[in-house]
């Protein structure tokens, strides 16, 4: 037989005490995180600013000396123009000028780089000059603008690029083609009511 005699369960008595501590810790704790977080914040910026300022390598940007206008690439045939303008937008008088180009070639992938002399090769300030190559379409894929190089040297210079020149859209030679009449019989219709004919 099984005793039924009822079990109390007796629930302790929290401290209101303990409830208030527990809360007060939290507080304190959440406290000293987002002030450590902070002040590991703070010197995180302040050595990275440190690092920029004194490093030797970095240097102030020059203001560019000529605007590159690249034209769209001209297709004629089985060869392709590249092309452009370059204005001298300095106060100075540029020689020696000349265009590095990256020519990628179609059977191996491989970038060839180029020089292209700009006509005239001496700008004075506000003139401009005009470059062009030309390539066989089957040899190169793509060319892209590397480089402007002045003098004997061919130092580099600081420049900016422009869209030149839209290539014209492609005109489509219009050909006529006239179809012979086939042999009709004195005009007969090949169906008419008279003769009725199977369509297939």
């Amino acid at each position: 037989m099984i005793d039924s005699q009822p079990v109390l369960l007796v629930e302790p008595k929290r401290s209101v005490g303990l409830k208030v501590l527990a809360g007060i810790s939290a507080l304190v704790i959440t406290a000293l995180v987002f002030t450590g977080y902070a002040l590991l914040r703070k010197r995180h910026a302040q050595g990275s600013a440190g690092v920029v300022v004194s490093s030797p390598g970095t240097a102030q940007r020059k203001p560019p000396k000529a605007l590159v206008m690249v034209d769209d690439a001209l297709l004629q045939g089985s060869k392709t123009i590249i092309g452009g303008t370059v204005r001298n937008t300095s106060t100075e008088k540029l020689e020696g000028l000349a265009l590095e180009l990256e020519l990628m070639r179609r059977k191996d992938g491989v970038p060839e780089k180029q020089l292209v002399a700009l006509a005239p090769a001496q700008l004075e300030p506000e003139q401009e000059g005009r470059y062009s190559l030309e390539l066989k379409a089957q040899d190169y894929g793509s060319a892209r603008l590397v480089g402007l190089k002045a003098g004997p040297d061919l130092v580099s210079l600081p420049y900016t690029t422009a869209r030149g020149q839209k290539r014209l859209p492609e005109r489509l030679e219009s050909k006529t083609i006239t179809i012979g009449k086939p042999p009709s019989k004195g005009g007969e219709f090949l169906n008419s009511p008279d003769k009725p004919a199977r369509v297939p």
